[in-house]
């Protein structure tokens, strides 16, 4: 018996769904999963007394017995909130200034044309693919003379090396896809550069200033090296060093306070993120397009 027309057109929709659930909600579902899983990881071992945690027989996956053991420790017996606030502190001060510098430099790249432009430009972005390992041995040398050694401005001072390179980078590309004749017709109007540049280019640009800003302010929070070479003290460690350095004591790992410390360590970033999602994914699709 054929089918009719509304029964033919009722299949073809359930075909069209079945196949959006297979090639998008399955794979999407299982990538969430995945990225999920190590917060929740975090969250069920800093909630595990110790005897589950060094019983690993069990179920591991769930907790039985919850405490907030692990999170009275870290608040009471280490400096943990001293480092939230240094990283705070020290996060800040060098993605603002790496933003500064990056959307300044990135401009003049992208629009002046001078001498030795384009040997700058290549300068810059080779300067950020040298590894720390071999930086860092001056810097200390030059951190030490300056006589910031052990404190916040030895960081302050030494991240944006790192972010400055990687801001002019990325919004050198995200600049270039800014129609050049608004400006051209702002200069026959009478205004500068600077002018042009505030009133013009960076409102249209923000959603690469602020793509720029998130890879800055997280490549700040979670850098170690430096952090682990120019802070000695305790009370000027930030999270990334002194989660492990305070909470690993030769053969002994306080996995439950280095859980709740990595799981509270990662909130400022994600919501920092959650903010700023849908600017930092149009910076990217227009720096990517141009690039």
């Amino acid at each position: 018996m054929a089918m009719s027309v509304e029964q033919k057109h009722t299949r073809f929709v359930l075909y069209q769904r079945s196949l959006q659930v297979l090639r998008v909600y399955i794979p999407l579902s299982l990538f969430v999963l995945i990225t999920l899983f190590p917060f929740y990881w975090m969250f069920t071992t800093s909630l595990k007394t110790n005897q589950e945690l060094i019983y690993v027989r069990e179920l591991i996956l769930f907790v039985r017995n919850p405490t907030l053991a692990h999170y009275r420790y870290l608040f009471h017996e280490t400096n943990f909130l001293r480092w939230l606030v240094n990283s705070l502190v020290v996060t800040v001060s060098s993605t603002t200034v790496s933003l500064f510098c990056g959307v300044l430099a990135a401009y003049a790249l992208s629009r002046l044309r001078f001498r030795g432009s384009n040997v700058l430009g290549l300068a810059i972005f080779v300067t950020y693919l040298v590894p720390q390992t071999l930086l860092f041995i001056p810097l200390t040398r030059v951190v030490s003379q300056l006589g910031m050694l052990n404190s916040l401005w030895a960081m302050i001072l030494t991240y944006p090396t790192l972010l400055i390179p990687f801001c002019t980078w990325m919004l050198v590309g995200y600049f270039r896809t800014i129609p050049v004749e608004l400006e051209e017709c702002a200069l026959i109007d009478g205004a500068g550069r600077i002018r042009i540049m505030l009133s013009i280019v960076l409102p249209l640009a923000l959603p690469g200033v602020l793509s720029a800003g998130i890879f800055a302010f997280t490549l700040s929070w979670n850098e170690y090296l430096y952090a682990l070479v120019f802070s000695a003290s305790t009370t000027i460690k930030t999270i990334p060093v002194g989660l492990p350095t305070e909470l690993i004591t030769g053969d002994v790992f306080y996995w439950g306070s280095l859980m709740a410390g990595a799981l509270l360590g990662s909130v400022p970033v994600a919501i920092f993120y959650s903010f700023f999602v849908e600017h930092y994914v149009a910076g990217l699709t227009a720096g990517a397009v141009k690039g």
